[in-house]
């Protein structure tokens, strides 16, 4: 079995790093602002603290890596892919998310506050205590998803697939829910959140 490579503090500010294929890395407070990741394959590897603003990850495809803590601001991840990965507390601003695929992804304690994350399909996903507040999901299917402790003041779910998707009291009172499409026991659940009884 291969050993981790580690790096620690590394600059890679304006780096061009096109292409390139990583496994089994690990990156720990290493800037990569503004450098150049399009088409960056990564396969076990692991970002801790990491700077990705204005940093283009473009076209990336990642798999069972874990971004965690980083920072992602005004960073391009236009059909970049993650797969069995984890962006755990990792912060996302002003970026562009669209089109991008995320399966079975690890968002707990991540933000995505403003985020425009509309239309894509986000079933399953785990968001935990995720900051979601004033994000766009309009017509995004986030069935089965899990969303206790997710911040959701003001998140637009218009269209948005919400069945089987587990959202606590606190939730429900602060999306926007007209429009999405609940479940039954979602529906009981978002009158008792209001305070009203189902006879």
């Amino acid at each position: 079995m291969d050993n981790l490579v580690e790096e620690v503090g590394e600059d890679y500010a304006d780096a061009n790093l096109h292409g390139q294929h990583w496994e089994k890395r690990s990156f720990t407070d290493c800037d990569f602002t503004e450098a150049d990741l399009r088409e960056l394959v990564t396969a076990g590897c692991t970002f801790t603290r990491c700077d990705f603003s204005r940093t283009d990850l473009g076209e990336s495809k990642h798999t069972a890596t874990a971004f965690r803590q980083c920072t992602f601001d005004r960073t391009v991840l236009t059909r970049s892919s993650f797969t069995s990965c984890s962006l755990m507390g990792s912060n996302f601003v002003d970026c562009v998310l669209r089109p991008v695929t995320f399966t079975e992804v690890d968002f707990t304690l991540a933000s995505f506050a403003k985020a425009p994350l509309y239309d894509l399909k986000l079933a399953g996903q785990r968001f935990r205590e995720t900051n979601l507040s004033e994000a766009d999901l309009r017509n995004t299917d986030l069935s089965q998803a899990d969303l206790l402790g997710a911040r959701l003041l003001d998140a637009k779910l218009e269209g948005a697939d919400l069945r089987g998707a587990k959202v606590d009291a606190n939730g429900l009172r602060q999306a926007k829910l007209a429009g999405a499409l609940i479940d039954v026991e979602q529906a009981i659940a978002f009158a008792a959140a209001y305070g009203l009884v189902v006879g």
